[in-house]
């Protein structure tokens, strides 16, 4: 099945997402993502934003309260209930892509012709969407270098389980929902 074909029940009785997209925090998922549902007159939907429905606090209190694999647990129910259920455009958190679990769901997702999007984006660009502010809880020290390590680390992931990437610097987000959507016609 194309990408273009996802979003309606599957075979097996599940639903699938439109498009999936992957990348660092300041990538432009959020934004991106609610304009591509838009275009496409789709859901849109943030597994940080379910995370923090069901924990009934924002991401950054679930790491200080909790710790990060608490987070991690949430995040990896949240990914795995969104790929069976949500019909529209999906944006994973940044570090969604790490669990191994998820690293599987997304490929079985993508093998049955689902898109994964890697929204990349540079350093110079992410900074000032991000502001490098308290509620990125992975960035507080020196929020640059952090960036830039988190990124290192993650890019192969990122990659791997892309079936398309799609860099974002210096780029209207309407500009990058568009190519999204040509992508997912093709």
């Amino acid at each position: 099945m194309t990408a273009a074909g996802r979003g309606a029940a599957e075979g097996d009785g599940g639903v699938a997402p439109l498009a999936v997209l992957v990348g660092p925090p300041g990538s432009g998922k959020s934004t991106v993502g609610r304009l591509l549902a838009e275009r496409r007159g789709v859901p849109f939907r943030d597994t940080d934003a379910d995370v923090e429905e069901r924990a009934g606090k924002t991401v950054a209190e679930i790491f200080v309260d909790d710790g990060e694999p608490a987070f991690r647990a949430l995040e990896r129910e949240a990914v795995a209930t969104a790929l069976g259920d949500h019909p529209g455009v999906l944006a994973l958190g940044g570090g969604a892509v790490l669990d191994e679990g998820t690293q599987s769901a997304l490929a079985a997702y993508a093998a049955g012709g689902g898109a994964v999007v890697f929204l990349d984006v540079s350093l110079a660009h992410a900074a000032p969407r991000v502001g490098f502010n308290r509620s990125r809880p992975l960035l507080l020290g020196n929020p640059r270098a952090q960036w830039q390590a988190l990124m290192e680390a993650r890019r192969p992931v990122y990659e791997r389980v892309s079936t398309t990437r799609v860099v974002t610097d210096g780029r209207d987000p309407a500009d990058v929902a568009a190519t999204i959507e040509k992508e997912l016609s093709a």
